[in-house]
Formats: C-alpha cells, sequence, structure tokens
C-alpha cells in the first residue's frame, strides 16, 4: 500500500532551498493546505530563509483526534511523521544542517511537528508550535530517545482550546524540556483557536536567529 502522505507536493516560498541559510517547515492543520500555512512565511520573513510546506493527503495529517490511541491514526500518522523525514533529508542534501531548521505547525500540524521532533530528537533550529502538543491517550508513555540539545521551542495555546487540553500543553512543555529543550510556553486567556500576534512575535524573533 502506497504511504498515504508519499508524493504529496511540496509548496516553496522565500530563498531558494539550494541558497538558502535556514529553512522553515510550515505543518497545516486539519482541514487546511500547504498553501495557507505558508501564508505565515509573509509574517515571519527573514531573506536568507527556504519556506517549505507539505501538504497532506485529503487535507488531513491523520483521521482521528491527537489524543486517540496512535493505533487507531495508523498508517496515516506513520506516513506523516515519514514525510517530515523525508523533507528534513531534502534539506539536509542542499546543505542545510538541523541546527538551521525551525518545524512550525499549527493545530494539527503542531500536534506532528511537536511528536515528530520528540521522536527524532537532535538539536533543531527551533520548534514553534501553535496550540498543539505531543500525540497520543493520557498516560502515553514518553520514553523518548536522544537530547534536543538546546533547541529553542515556543508552545502556545489558549487555556480554553477546544481541541488542545492545557494538560497536554503542560505535558508537553515538560517532556520537551526533559529532553533537553529550551522551552518558552505562552499560556493566552479565553483566546480563540488561532495564532496571536505575541505568537508571531516569538516566532519571528527565532526564525530570525537561525536565519542570521
Amino acid at each position: 500500500m502506497l504511504s498515504p502522505h508519499e508524493n504529496q507536493p511540496i509548496l516553496r516560498a522565500g530563498r531558494p532551498l539550494a541558497e538558502a541559510q535556514a529553512a522553515l517547515i510550515l505543518v497545516h492543520g486539519r482541514g487546511a493546505t500547504a498553501a495557507s500555512i505558508l501564508e505565515l512565511a509573509d509574517y515571519l520573513p527573514h531573506p536568507a530563509v527556504a519556506y517549505l510546506a507539505p501538504q497532506a493527503a485529503g487535507n488531513t495529517w491523520y483521521p482521528y483526534s491527537f489524543l486517540m490511541p496512535m493505533e487507531q491514526n495508523e498508517p496515516h500518522l506513520s506516513s506523516a511523521l515519514a514525510r517530515l523525514a523525508s523533507l528534513l533529508g531534502d534539506v539536509a542534501r542542499a546543505g542545510i544542517p538541523a541546527e538551521r531548521v525551525v518545524l512550525a505547525g499549527f493545530s494539527q500540524g503542531a500536534c506532528l511537528a511537536s511528536e515528530f521532533v520528540a521522536r527524532q530528537a537532535r538539536r533543531y533550529g527551533g520548534l514553534l508550535a501553535f496550540s498543539g502538543g505531543l500525540i497520543g491517550p493520557p498516560g502515553t508513555p514518553r520514553a523518548y530517545e536522544a537530547t534536543l540539545g538546546g533547541t529553542p521551542v515556543f508552545l502556545g495555546c489558549s487555556d480554553v482550546d477546544p481541541h488542545i487540553p492545557l494538560a497536554r500543553v503542560n505535558e508537553t512543555a515538560e517532556v520537551l524540556a526533559r529532553l533537553g529543550a529550551a522551552v518558552d510556553k505562552r499560556i493566552y486567556p479565553r483566546f480563540g483557536h488561532t495564532i496571536n500576534q505575541d505568537e508571531i512575535d516569538a516566532a519571528a524573533a527565532l526564525v530570525a536567529t537561525v536565519g542570521r
């Protein structure tokens, strides 16, 4: 069986990958598109950065909630994680190391990016998780290996997000910090399921750091 997300397109903006000093991988949410998440590039501009947005098959990375047992989201979840790994490989072959790559996502995309960074722990340029957290039901063992080596991580979410429990954001912050990340967690009281200006400002500062 073909991997669900294999051979899906990757949209690009900014500096061509072969000429870039850094890369920002943008992962869209459920029901959204690569084109929609790529609009974030306009809010996080840097002349040395290549912006890459993979498209999920059917506009969703996995069919059920990120809080469901992982096996219920297979084979889509494994395919989605493999798609990010493949894209990281493309970026590495272009001469950009992981330390200069930022993974960013919103909602389902933030969950996928967070889970990928935890499972494939190494020093990244950063992780930007807007309204998301690690995947799996409550009580999921978090026996990830390796270390994030000081990777800067930004986690932003509402305290009443209808899709992302605050407890999962807190757990994600704790797990990533335990893996060696430098975590900046910001909880916004009574905010909606969206991205606010404070999050954009924090993300832009991180992108500027890796683009230097």
